[in-house]
């Protein structure tokens, strides 16, 4: 791996955007009969090769709005494209297989905890047959080796730290090969230096891989390191997008705030973990388990 990692500028736009919102809306019904519009009527377009930040304050429609980007939540108007794909008029079988192209990592890990990070990784390549046992091991060797962690195959996740754990979230969501990459707070409950490591996985895979990445955050300075452009939601609408160069330009509090920040010292990738332990020291004693970090 490089000595550092740092953004690459955003891609230019041209050709059709991998993920297109068109006049997207999601309202939910509250237990009073009532109705809460989440995202009303949002237009979004994000190129092949981008790393785009949503912003927003809490209850702005930020998640909302990228698990409208997979139908994790479904529509109620408007069309969702991704890689060309209109995912809003597919079969439930087509928008399976579609969404093998789009991955997702969650703020609380979701990890299986009576699997092995092996097993973890493994988990949606064995949801759809065709691949062979062996492709399946290459490939999660070939995903851990991505975010440094081949000495944790056999390891379980009570037995990594909380920033070990999310680099396992990221490996299985690499695993089907995704050209997208959408990410729901992935580091709101980890520490600061933490967070720089789990960052600096994520721009990897951006420069390394070439996934176009979605991250909502409320962090700032998440943004600032990591995006190369921004959208902000306020109220359940899209407000405004800039590039992250531009955002003293924006008009929003949040863009202004953004562009206020210091500057920050360029991501360091994660070095690749050493080969594994013999098998007879694979498991950690309590001590090694409370050493243990990132």
């Amino acid at each position: 791996m490089s000595a550092s990692t740092t953004p690459t500028p955003a891609p230019t736009a041209s050709g059709i955007p991998v993920i297109q919102l068109t006049g997207v809306s999601r309202t939910f019904r509250l237990p009073d009969g009532s109705a809460f519009s989440a995202v009303s009527q949002a237009d979004l377009s994000v190129q092949a090769g981008e790393v785009l930040g949503i912003i927003g304050k809490s209850g702005a429609g930020k998640s909302t709005l990228l698990r409208l980007i997979n139908l994790l939540e479904r529509p109620d108007a408007g069309t969702v494209r991704v890689e060309g794909k209109d995912l809003t008029a597919l079969s439930s079988q087509a928008l399976r297989q579609a969404r093998q192209g789009i991955g997702m990592i969650f703020q609380q890990f979701n990890l299986l905890q009576n699997a092995t990070v092996a097993d973890n990784v493994a988990f949606a390549l064995k949801l759809h047959a065709g691949r062979r046992r062996a492709d399946i091991e290459r490939r999660v060797q070939e995903c851990l080796a991505l975010v440094g962690l081949q000495d944790k195959a056999k390891a379980y996740p009570a037995q990594l730290s909380g920033g070990q754990k999310q680099r396992v979230a990221i490996a299985r969501a690499l695993a089907p090969h995704p050209a997208v990459l959408l990410c729901d707070e992935p580091t709101s409950s980890l520490d600061a230096e933490t967070t720089r490591e789990v960052l600096a996985t994520l721009a990897d895979v951006n420069v390394r891989l070439g996934v176009t990445i979605v991250i909502v955050t409320h962090e700032l300075s998440v943004v600032q390191a990591l995006c190369h452009r921004v959208a902000v939601m306020h109220g359940g609408r899209l407000v405004e997008t800039f590039n992250k160069a531009d955002a003293g330009q924006g008009t929003s509090v949040l863009a202004r705030e953004l562009a206020a920040l210091a500057p920050v010292a360029p991501l360091v990738p994660l070095q690749p973990s050493p080969p594994s332990v013999p098998e007879a020291a694979s498991t950690p004693t309590p001590l090694e388990q409370e050493a243990a970090h990132v």
